[in-house]
């Protein structure tokens, strides 16, 4: 993990037929995944979407906390908040 990392709220609609970055909920950024939260294939799925969408390797993306809601706390490392927020904007206008 980088020294650099920022940690983002994420309001999560696991089964969502695609998974996509959606935009703001709040002080949330919400995000749909296709996969069912069975056996933390929803939570792999945001962890995998987020490395995938905001260039970043997977082992840079944790899950903080959130493991069984909606409601997760996700670290992104090596990216500024600053460019976290303008790269998830930037995939919330792509997708919708």
């Amino acid at each position: 993990m980088s020294e650099t990392a920022t940690r983002v709220r994420l309001q999560v609609s696991p089964g969502g037929g695609r998974s996509e970055v959606v935009g703001r909920h709040g002080d949330a950024w919400k995000v749909r995944v296709a996969e069912n939260p069975e056996r933390g294939k929803a939570n792999e799925a945001v962890l995998r979407l987020l490395a995938e969408s905001l260039s970043l390797p997977r082992r840079d993306v944790r899950l903080i906390s959130g493991r069984h809601g909606r409601t997760k706390l996700v670290e992104l490392g090596g990216l500024e908040r600053s460019e976290a927020e303008r790269r998830l904007a930037a995939l919330a206008e792509k997708d919708g």
